[in-house]
């Protein structure tokens, strides 16, 4: 029997569907029996949790929300803390981040999921990837991608993030087949070899997974960033989605048509603006089920990000069905001048206007109560034209309107990408008035 029989993602719709099914009634006992805060669910709500026994039950249950995790985070632990390996956290919706206990299984589960990851986008046991994401500062992801890698047979070279000058000594040095890191950085060292004189057309590298960070549209062709880096460099590119609370990860395979899901890692639902599952093919948002997690299991959390599932066979043979590149976040989504939007593809033309150095994006109340989209960009140094009529031009051509410029100083935009309070970056602040 090859691998590919093996697999549950390489069998049929209706064997992955009645595999699922299996798995959510075991998620569900487990969750019943250990999970305080599900236990309390259960009951408010008067759900017997042995009526739940396929996915289509799963709209008898409430969602769990962001905010569920900040206001009630130890309720969700299901194991006593001795059992806790490793402590991650995220950030959470009222200001603190949420903690999450992960078991020696857990990491185990974690490990299998970035294996199976890293083998969809094809990296085999012999390869060597340069990994440019942190291990520490209790992320999960960098760790996750770690595990993955050493269970897939496969190197790891853990240089971090940032330090061009390391990563191109590394390159040369240790010859990596494979880069793991947030897409835009790739610009940054492709500058950074141009400048220096480094022949990277020429380097081992051949394939790059990106993190964080979209590189396709919804139609799976290279979106600006994506084609930036195509144009300089030769190179797979593929593109992935996770998160902190799904503990999964989804990955492109070769043909670049979508993240596939691992059917024993998670259940996932499209949920409308009425909370039922959208069509397959229509955009809604993304709801999981994790399946196998033992510390802080979730049941239909609604991550707040917006995608599609596509069901028919992938060209790589596999069944499992797939997740469209995200469209945004739900709750992020702008009305300008009459035309939705979200911030990914505000994003994606600063991304890719060479003199733009860094920006924040702000969405605010106009005078009128409608929404209004200031962006502060920090310029490289004085551009021979005017930069604010520059970058209207690019808005309308791209996303066919055209926010309020301001041009600062990269120093001043610095500042506020990065308050002492933050672990990450802020590129987006929302200060509209929510009814």
């Amino acid at each position: 029997m090859t691998y590919q029989d093996q697999d549950i993602e390489f069998r049929s719709p209706e064997e992955i569907r009645d595999f699922q099914d299996g798995r959510l009634r075991v998620a569900i006992r487990y969750l019943a029996e250990c999970s305080p805060f599900y236990q309390r669910m259960f009951r408010d709500c008067g759900i017997d949790p042995a009526r739940i026994r396929t996915i289509d039950d799963l709209s008898l249950l409430p969602f769990t929300e962001k905010k569920d995790l900040q206001l009630h985070n130890s309720n969700f632990l299901c194991v006593p803390p001795h059992k806790v390996i490793d402590y991650i956290t995220t950030s959470g919706t009222l200001g603190d981040p949420v903690t999450f206990g992960c078991t020696d299984s857990d990491l185990e589960r974690l490990a299998l999921n970035e294996k199976k990851s890293f083998e969809c986008a094809g990296v085999r046991p012999g390869d060597i990837v340069q990994l440019m994401t942190t291990l520490d500062k209790r992320f999960m992801a960098g760790l996750a991608y770690f595990l993955g890698i050493r269970k897939l047979g496969a190197s790891v070279i853990r240089v971090g993030n940032g330090m061009p000058e390391l990563q191109w000594d590394t390159i040369s040095r240790l010859r990596p087949d494979t880069l793991m890191c947030v897409p835009s950085f790739i610009l940054r060292l492709i500058d950074y070899a141009e400048q220096h004189g480094i022949d990277y057309r020429a380097s081992s590298v051949r394939r790059i997974i990106g993190i964080g960070e979209g590189l396709r549209e919804q139609d799976f062709s290279l979106n600006l960033l994506g084609s930036r880096i195509r144009e300089k460099w030769d190179v797979e590119l593929f593109a992935t989605y996770s998160s902190t609370e799904m503990g999964a990860t989804f990955s492109e395979c070769p043909c670049g048509c979508g993240g596939h899901v691992h059917p024993e890692l998670i259940i996932v639902e499209i949920i409308g603006d009425d909370n039922r599952p959208v069509a397959d093919g229509e955009v809604g948002e993304v709801v999981v089920t994790t399946l196998g997690v033992e510390g802080m299991p979730l049941l239909r959390f609604r991550t707040g990000d917006m995608s599609s599932r596509i069901t028919g066979q992938c060209g790589c043979g596999r069944w499992s069905y797939r997740l469209t590149p995200l469209v945004g976040r739900k709750n992020n989504m702008i009305k300008l001048k009459g035309t939705t939007i979200y911030p990914p593809a505000i994003n994606d033309v600063l991304d890719n206007t060479p003199y733009v150095v860094n920006y924040v994006v702000e969405v605010r109340n106009s005078f009128a109560g409608t929404d209004e989209v200031v962006v502060r960009v920090g310029v490289a140094s004085q551009q021979p034209f005017d930069v604010i009529k520059d970058l209207k031009d690019r808005f309308r051509s791209r996303i066919r309107v055209a926010p309020i410029v301001e041009v600062l100083s990269p120093d001043d935009v610095y500042r506020i990408n990065n308050p002492s309070d933050n672990r990450k970056p802020i590129k987006f602040i929302d200060n509209r008035h929510k009814k």
